[in-house]
């Protein structure tokens, strides 16, 4: 019987000395602990290790049984009596364990887990685990980094929840163990705190370095990834209070201010292997940027914030962070760059950003990237708020600063649609400038020409597919109109008088031969598939077609009819606008001829 064989290696090593315990006398009591467990004698071998006369005993074997000890207690259901018996067994070997040995035991199981038993493994240990750390001496900070470090690990590769029933569900419970791994930390993080109050030249760092290391993984993981906003129906939202504890954690080992402005670059570790250097970089960068999304987004800890920074150094600081979250393609880390840009800039009045900001390369990055959220990203709402954003960048601006941020965009979004976007702005900021009693001279006169030859122009000359550009063609048509209109040639405020000539050799002449050219293919391409679909023994064939350089998806001829007529629909409007820009350019210039 397992409860025998217990009792008969107990008998035998009671009479030892501690010094004299050997290794056969270690995996004697392994094993026999382990039957009794797997037997259902938990209730016998908790009398054993609370017997007082077994306490040297239990000090030096009682790690062995963590393993097994732990399997019992995932084996056994809730209500059981054996499970009991099973946790109150673990309690009392962190009590009466040597800590060293227990602290590796512990640690051994937690790296040993997978999978869906991941947080309830580390539920289970972490207060034996704590227990444990409060009473090591030697290497105290090193063992509660290597706890936090390995925790962390293991609970990295677990999907976050993100929606609402997910978030409620908490299949795996890690919305649970992100709170326990927090009270878990918070001893260590009140002993730092002791000791700083003690002393205002606190010099043992290593203890804070560790917790610091610790909330920069939290940052990056969960809370980069974690849906953050206030849900309906979840009183407490279970990431938002583990941003609170990080922030907090922060604030009390003082690093939360020279963190969101320092960055830590003299902290960063020295790393000779050039690839780990690059992955430190990377996640401490994924860490700040949450760091700067939960305080000025969200406005956790922002009571704790000095409020003597002006909203453009603000700006200035988050513009990294907002360029390293743009780039991403996770919609949780994208939607945080969108909404900290954002953030940012409604702080800030429209048209006090002065154009040398624009000086700084992460003010002409981001966007850049924002054109490439509009452009390509397939969810469709942030796309549209992206939009909003870039018009919101614009607005902030001095005049001098949106004549060089429209010059950066028109020569790098190779997107039509953004072109017609920005050149539409152009239109507004030239209104402005003629409408307005104010001195503006960067949307008249040389400055505005020179804007002007990248906009009154065809990219590949009268060979453009005229398609593919026609919100630019549309947008540049509509411009030169209303410089037309609004400019007479005697004022010429914007110059577009002076220029004209140029204007019809770059833009108006080879329109008409790109139309005329366009035109003449695509009826062509309607008379083909009209013959095509006579000939063929039903209407409902199906083949390609390409249209403006793209090769469309499987249609029947029906389809390809209705899009070859709406491109030749897009080609009539073209030309109905260019043939009243040039009906109005002619008006002008008789008018002028008359009164002379």
């Amino acid at each position: 019987m397992a409860v025998d064989e217990l009792q008969a290696i107990i008998q035998r090593c009671q009479i030892l000395e501690e010094a004299d315990f050997k290794g056969e006398d270690f995996n004697l009591f392994q094993v026999a602990g382990q039957k009794c467990l797997e037997d259902g004698y938990a209730a016998q071998l908790l009398e054993v290790i609370q017997n007082e006369k077994n306490k040297v005993i239990i000090k030096n074997m009682g790690w062995n049984l963590i393993s097994p000890l732990v399997r019992c207690i995932f084996m056994y259901k809730q209500e059981d009596d054996k499970r009991e018996h099973c946790l109150k067994i673990l309690d009392q070997l962190a009590q009466l364990c040597n800590p060293k040995e227990l602290f590796l035991g512990l640690l051994e199981q937690i790296e040993q887990t997978s999978g869906e038993q991941v947080c309830q493994t580390v539920m289970l240990l972490l207060q034996p685990l704590q227990t444990v750390l409060l009473k090591l001496q030697n290497k105290k900070a090193y063992s509660v980094g290597l706890s936090l470090a390995m925790i962390m690990n293991q609970l990295t590769p677990l999907p976050v929840p993100y929606t609402k029933q997910q978030i409620q569900e908490d299949k795996l419970g890690l919305c649970q163990c992100c709170k326990a791994v927090v009270d878990f930390a918070k001893p260590f993080v009140n002993e730092v705190v002791k000791n700083m109050e003690k002393s205002s030249e606190y010099n043992d760092m290593e203890l804070k370095e560790e917790l610091l290391k610790f909330c920069m993984k939290s940052l990056k993981y969960p809370l980069l990834t974690a849906q953050l906003e206030q849900l309906e129906g979840i009183e407490e939202h279970p990431f938002r209070h583990f941003a609170t504890e990080i922030i907090d954690i922060l604030w009390d080992i003082r690093e939360l201010i020279p963190l969101v402005f320092l960055h830590r670059k003299d902290k960063s570790p020295h790393w000779e292997n050039e690839e780990f250097a690059d992955i430190e970089r990377k996640n401490s960068a994924d860490s700040l940027a949450c760091l700067s999304y939960l305080m000025f987004v969200q406005h956790f800890g922002i009571d704790c914030f000095p409020m003597v920074f002006s909203p453009s150094y603000l700006l200035q600081c988050n513009m990294t962070h907002i360029e390293m979250l743009l780039k991403r393609t996770e919609e949780s880390m994208l939607s945080k760059g969108l909404d900290l840009f954002e953030s940012c800039l409604l702080r800030i009045e429209d048209n006090s950003l002065l154009h040398q900001y624009l000086e700084f390369g992460d003010f002409i990055n981001v966007p850049q990237d924002l054109v490439k959220v509009m452009t390509l990203c397939p969810i469709e709402h942030l796309r549209k708020k992206s939009l909003n954003i870039l018009q919101l960048f614009i607005d902030k601006f001095d005049a001098e600063g949106k004549y060089t941020l429209f010059r950066c965009l028109l020569k790098t979004s190779n997107h039509a649609g953004v072109e017609g976007y920005i050149i539409k702005n152009i239109k507004d900021q030239i209104h402005l400038s003629l409408t307005k009693p104010c001195d503006n001279i960067w949307f008249t006169g040389h400055h505005l020409i020179s804007l002007l030859d990248l906009v009154l122009l065809l990219p590949e000359g009268a060979e453009t597919d005229l398609l593919q550009n026609s919100d630019r063609i549309m947008a540049s048509l509509n411009l030169l109109r209303y410089l037309v209109i609004k400019d007479c040639e005697s004022d010429n405020q914007t110059g577009v008088w002076t220029t004209l000539a140029k204007i019809e050799q770059n833009f108006l002449k080879p329109l008409h031969v790109g139309l005329n050219m366009s035109k003449a293919h695509y009826e062509a391409e309607i008379k083909n598939k009209k013959e095509n679909r006579r000939e063929a023994h039903s209407s409902n064939t199906v083949c390609s077609v390409t249209v403006g350089g793209e090769k469309m998806p499987a249609m029947t001829t029906e389809m390809q009819l209705q899009v070859l007529h709406s491109a030749l629909f897009t080609f009539d409007l073209i030309e109905s606008v260019l043939a009243r820009v040039e009906e109005l350019i002619e008006v002008k210039i008789k008018a002028v001829m008359d009164g002379n």
